[in-house]
């Protein structure tokens, strides 16, 4: 992997140059493994939600209200001592947890730490409800008698239900049980914690949610040997804006541009670089591209598809239309180029699938609830869910499935990590680390 590329900004302003491919990798960069740490580690409680929910005895959510199963607790205005006591609890020798209550004690940010993790990542959310649990019975004086209200507002449904419905503790990573392969774990957070997470800025987003995409496939086994190249080039160029490209593709189109001025865009950068050249020029008039480098080409077309979907998006101020914006962009580059498209054609099958079930027959979502261990969206990987996550960021609340009705609890608390904040500029200082 001799290259090396110019990291940028979603602004267009040089972060650092001459990065080697390897210093975004997610088993050297120390942001992206921050990032990735913090994923597993990181858990948002819902303190207001807990008072009330004791309040009224609607303990595993509004459906399940336990009539006579109900305290009034001051659990919000003790936030603070709630706070400590967890803290105590979860820390582990010099490792501190981090446990900070945030507006006005409605909400607690927990950081467990790494050394509470042993094998299963679902030490973070398990040990947070235990140690919420038992915080909020001691600095408020709940007897033996009434202990189970206090879990049965923490925990939710579980054990009976183990997806934990109803639960004050939210985590981005699910149940493992959720996830459907081996590696799948960062591929498992809806689009819309993540758009939520990132305050809802288009590019940081796409960075934050191919981040996560691009070290499930580390984990999987799929950035093995010679495909590690081609994920590390798609990161760059898709979700790093590596030398400026992915920036200067929606700048160029902004204004007035297409779908097709896009393509027509990235296929003159590809060319004027030297990553296609003409190849065979048909009777008809039509000329069939090659390349020398099919990894290469692979990380132009990423960026394009994005910027595709952003000058679509932005343009409709609406996120419906990114699987239609995936399947056409693919198509366009495909018959421009003779060449496949993004993922070689996998991004573009995917496309298909996605728009069926949130648009179609079904019906049964939209955009912002996908994520990568979805049925119809895990066969693209690394490229197509930081196209969504653009997507629901550009998105003026036009769909019933928002980043803030599903995903408020993850913006408001999560969002205050720096390195969820802002994983472009987090992923260029990591890099001047490592080069």
């Amino acid at each position: 992997m001799a290259e090396k590329v110019d990291l940028y900004d979603d602004r267009g302003n040089k972060l650092v140059g001459d990065v080697p491919l390897a210093a975004i990798s997610p088993l050297r960069n120390p942001a992206i493994k921050k990032i990735c740490s913090l994923v597993t580690r990181s858990a948002a409680v819902n303190l207001a939600g807990l008072e009330t929910r004791i309040k009224t005895g609607a303990l595993a959510g509004k459906e399940m209200v336990i009539r006579g199963k109900t305290m009034n607790l001051d659990i919000v205005g003790k936030a603070s001592a709630i706070a400590s006591e967890m803290k105590d609890m979860l820390s582990v020798d010099g490792a501190a947890a981090r446990v900070e209550p945030i507006m006005g004690g409605k909400r607690i940010l927990v950081e467990v730490p790494a050394e509470r993790i042993l094998a299963d990542y679902s030490a973070a959310r398990t040990n947070t409800m235990a140690a919420l649990t038992q915080a909020v019975m001691d600095v408020c004086n709940v007897d033996m008698w009434h202990a189970d209200i206090v879990k049965g507002g923490v925990w939710g449904g579980y054990p009976q239900d183990p997806d934990m419905t109803g639960t004050v503790v939210a985590t981005l990573v699910d149940v493992p049980i959720r996830n459907e392969g081996p590696g799948y774990a960062l591929r498992n957070i809806p689009v819309n914690h993540v758009a939520a997470t990132v305050r809802k800025r288009a590019m940081p987003g796409a960075a934050l949610s191919m981040i996560l995409e691009e070290s499930a496939c580390y984990e999987m086994g799929d950035a093995m040997g010679p495909f590690e190249r081609g994920h590390l080039l798609d990161l760059a160029y898709e979700g790093l804006n590596a030398n400026n490209m992915l920036y200067s593709l929606i700048k160029e189109n902004g204004k007035d541009g297409t779908l097709a001025d896009v393509t027509y865009s990235l296929v003159e950068k590809a060319k004027a670089d030297g990553v296609i050249k003409a190849k065979t020029k048909l009777g008809s008039g039509y000329t069939v591209f090659g390349t020398d480098d099919l990894q290469m080409w692979n990380a132009y077309a990423s960026a394009g598809m994005l910027a595709a979907v952003m000058v679509n998006c932005a343009a409709l101020r609406a996120g419906q239309s990114v699987p239609s914006n995936i399947m056409y962009f693919n198509e366009l580059v495909e018959h421009e180029t003779g060449l496949p498209g993004v993922d070689y054609g996998k991004a573009q099958g995917a496309s298909v699938a996605s728009s069926f079930f949130s648009h179609s027959i079904y019906g049964g979502g939209g955009p912002g609830v996908f994520h990568g261990n979805h049925i119809v969206t895990r066969h693209a990987k690394g490229q197509f869910i930081p196209c969504f996550c653009a997507a629901m960021c550009i998105d003026a609340d036009t769909l019933y499935f928002t980043p803030s009705r599903t995903s408020g609890l993850y913006g408001e608390v999560l969002g205050a990590i720096p390195e969820f904040a802002e994983p472009m500029k987090a992923v260029a200082e990591g890099a001047k680390k490592v080069m």
